[in-house]
This record gives C-alpha cells, structure tokens and sequence, in this order.
C-alpha cells in the first residue's frame, strides 16, 4: 500500500481533477439548475458583506422632443435602487475509513474508490440544491426558492412590495384551486412579459406537465431541441420551454426570464475542496467541499407563477 504521505498527496490531486467534473455535474443534471447554467446565468463575486443586484424600475423624465432653444432637464433621476441578498452557505463532506483505504491498495484502487464517493456527493448536491431552489420556504441558511422570490407579496431583497412605491418588485401570481388551463398559462406569460422581453422557461411537475401535454393539440406538440438534446423532455409554450422537475412544488407553474435571475457564487468559496485529514481520535480521514453563493433576482414583475393547479 502507498506510504501516507503518498497516499494522502494522491487524494488531494485526485480531487482537485475531479473539481470542475463535480461543479458541471451538480448544475447541469436537474432542468432548473441547467437552464440557469445554459442562460449564462451563472456570476462569480469575491467579496462583500452582501449580494447587491442593481435595479431599474423607474423611467427618465428628462426625456422629451424639444426644438431650437428649448431647454433640457437636468432633473436628477430616481428609479434606481439595488436589492441585497445574503450569502449562503453549503457544504458537503467525503470520508475514507483505514479500513476502506487497507482494501484499496495501489492507485487504481484509490482512484476508483474516490470516484464513487464523488458520485455519490453529486448525487446528493444535485437533489439539495433542487430542493432548495424549489422549497415552499425558506429554512434557515439555506438559498433562495423560485416560491419565495417569484411571488406577488413578501419582503424579498430588502424590498417590501406592499411599502408605497414599491409595487414594482411583485411578481404575477393566480393561486385559485383549479385545473391548469391554457387561458391560465397566457396571462401568466403575458402579465410578466414586456413586448418581447418576455418569460423563456416554464417549470412544473410532472403531472401539471403531463396536463399542459393533454391540453395540446398533437400537431402544435414543439419542442425546444437544445433542451431535449441534453435530456429534458420539455413542450413549447409560446416562446419558451416547458419543463418539469421532481422537486417543483406541487400545483405550481413558474415563468422565468433568464435574463433576471443568477445564480452567485463566491469565487474563493465556489466548489472550494479542504485537504484531507485525520482526526486524532478516529480511523478515517475526511476532506470538505463547501460552496457560498445564492439565488437572485434583479426584476420581480417579469416572473410569474401558478398555484394550487390540477
């Protein structure tokens, strides 16, 4: 077997080949997260005591036709604001027994038995951060959910919709208790669309999915072929994909636009892999793999969703 001085050096360059495979795995294999991902949406920052996201949502007012001499405002312009997230936190741990690292003699074997405890941390981020993404709410110290940041009421980036003049940053939402209708999902788009800076993914479970498949005329059955050639089954509507994922909360329809939402990430703390060691009072030797980041918006009105739909 490798000296330990061998043995733990092997693991650390093992796991460092294996950071970017770990990183495009975790993101690219649920559709909500590979949407983010293939939109671009993916923003690395270095610092600060908060995620501060610019907004706009308030027009110039100096604008306007004029002719000869007419003067032209100076009026300073509001309108613009900024929202502030806070970092969160995510860690996962892989752990090697003596035993284990007895019965694996030689660097094939080591290489193969970390392979499959990577595989198995993937597996087990990719299913925490679709969780999180679609939670009901959010628990304590974990990431933003699509149910709170796309919503029509609730204090969200340090902004309260219900506080005069903040009636911009609410999201369209329709949560009578009833079946998915077509006639539902085109004032939900619409609503959150803005000519054509309109809504380019739409997420749901598999039965409202299924539904949405049922309503369909089978001549109109489009689909968008960069998802399904990375393996998500999705329908056109309107201009965007539909897809579903086995963590969206049941009865509900998102509207998303890429082009408001992020995915952050620290660039110090991104996939960021301790050394491994050995605890003095145990046989086994243990490495961390942490991440900070967090789910942003910096539009609230061009989201939408549906609830409580059959």
């Amino acid at each position: 077997m490798p000296a330990n001085a061998n043995f733990d050096t092997l693991l650390s360059t093992t796991m460092l080949k294996y950071k970017k495979r770990l990183t495009d795995n975790v993101f690219l294999d649920r559709p909500l997260t590979n949407w983010i991902m293939s939109k671009g949406r993916m923003r690395m920052e270095d610092g600060g005591t908060k995620i501060v996201e610019p907004l706009i949502h308030g027009s110039n007012d100096t604008v306007a036709a004029y002719s000869d001499y007419d003067t032209i405002s100076l009026t300073p312009q509001d309108g613009i604001s900024a929202a502030e997230f806070e970092w969160r936190q995510l860690a996962g741990s892989i752990a090697i027994s003596g035993i284990e690292e007895a019965k694996n003699n030689g660097e094939a074997q080591v290489v193969k038995l970390l392979d499959a405890k990577i595989m198995q941390l993937e597996e087990s981020m990719k299913d925490k951060f679709s969780n999180m993404l679609f939670a009901a709410s959010v628990a304590a110290g974990e990431w933003n959910s699509l149910n709170v940041l796309v919503d029509a009421t609730g204090s969200v980036g340090n902004i309260d919709p219900s506080v005069a003049g903040n009636s911009f940053w609410a999201s369209y939402e329709e949560n009578t208790s009833t079946a998915l209708t077509i006639a539902q999902m085109t004032t939900a788009f619409n609503t959150a669309s803005n000519g054509n800076d309109s809504p380019d993914g739409v997420f749901g479970t598999q039965t409202l999915y299924e539904k949405y498949e049922a309503l369909l005329a089978p001549q109109l059955r489009y689909t968008d072929t960069k998802m399904a050639d990375v393996g998500f089954q999705n329908l056109m509507f309107k201009t965007a994909p539909f897809m579903f994922d086995k963590s969206a909360t049941t009865g509900h329809v998102y509207f998303l636009n890429s082009k408001y939402i992020q995915m952050v990430g620290h660039s110090d703390k991104w996939f960021k892999q301790t050394e491994f060691v050995r605890p003095e009072n145990m046989d086994a030797r243990y490495a961390l793999i942490f991440c900070y980041g967090n789910l942003t918006l910096r539009n609230r009105k061009r989201h939408g969703k549906l609830t409580a739909k059959t």
